[in-house]
């Protein structure tokens, strides 16, 4: 059985203070939360103060990006074997503001994600379409691009013990949700299309955790996760408030012991 996991994404917001006063909140909200993996992703500059003030708590420490390379002349880049150093477990890769914004291809997703599995970090891999291609009834097939780029790499196996993030991008940021019959048909196409691929492999699909990566919120968040292929959510603006982001948690709790 799938346990589920919510993941805030910080993005680029942060200062010490704010990183000592949410996890100390956030701390005190999730204490008694059991059926749901919880982590955050600070900016890689509080990696080190988020780590240590989570503490022996059960919210795991992730970050939002990792270069393809594990040392050398690559100024301003974050290794794999430095996040594991820190104590991160999560990495998130493909983000769409990584593909829009810092043009990041199909390509180079697959090599960061390889070298995240070879370091035992857990890949977060985030795939969608933009509104354009999801008006001109693109979604499966750009899905489909992106998980290729490692199944073709990698092969069905690579995807154990793996975070898929299933990212709409038109719901990004923009107040618009996909409906959870629209989401859990993402999802559920997904999860095929990986068990496709390598028949001998097929049960590994069974097991990846897919995230819903759009807008989540009280208003959706009990609809979304009693869908039976939704695990979860990468969380972006609501995880910088501790009472809007354990709202999220508790209800994919509910939804997966209901």
């Amino acid at each position: 059985m799938r346990h589920p996991l919510v993941m805030g994404n910080w993005k680029l917001n942060g200062s010490k203070h704010m990183v000592n006063k949410l996890i100390a909140a956030l701390r005190n909200e999730l204490s008694s939360v059991v059926g749901c993996d919880v982590a955050i992703a600070p900016p890689v500059a509080y990696l080190d103060l988020a780590k240590h003030h989570l503490g022996d708590s059960r919210i795991d420490l992730g970050a939002q990006n990792v270069d393809t390379h594990l040392s050398g002349t690559f100024t301003g880049e974050v290794s794999a074997e430095m996040l594991k150093d820190i104590g991160a477990k999560y990495i998130i890769i493909g983000h769409s503001e990584r593909r829009i914004y810092h043009k990041e291809s199909d390509e180079v997703i697959a090599e960061k994600f390889a070298v995240l599995k070879e370091a035992g970090l857990i890949p977060v891999l985030c795939i969608g379409e933009s509104e354009t291609e999801n008006e001109a009834g693109q979604t499966e097939a750009v899905c489909a691009r992106q998980i290729d780029a490692i199944l073709n790499n990698l092969g069905t196996k690579a995807f154990e013990n793996t975070v898929i993030a299933y990212e709409p991008i038109w719901a990004i940021g923009t107040g618009k949700s996909a409906t959870p019959a629209q989401a859990q048909a993402v999802h559920e196409f997904i999860r095929g299309h990986i068990a496709k691929h390598n028949a001998a492999d097929a049960g590994i699909a069974a097991q990846v955790i897919i995230q819903y990566g759009g807008s989540v919120n009280a208003n959706n968040a009990a609809e979304l996760f009693t869908q039976p292929d939704i695990d979860g959510a990468l969380v972006g603006s609501a995880s910088l408030k501790a009472d809007a982001f354990a709202v999220i948690v508790k209800a994919a709790a509910q939804a997966k012991q209901d």
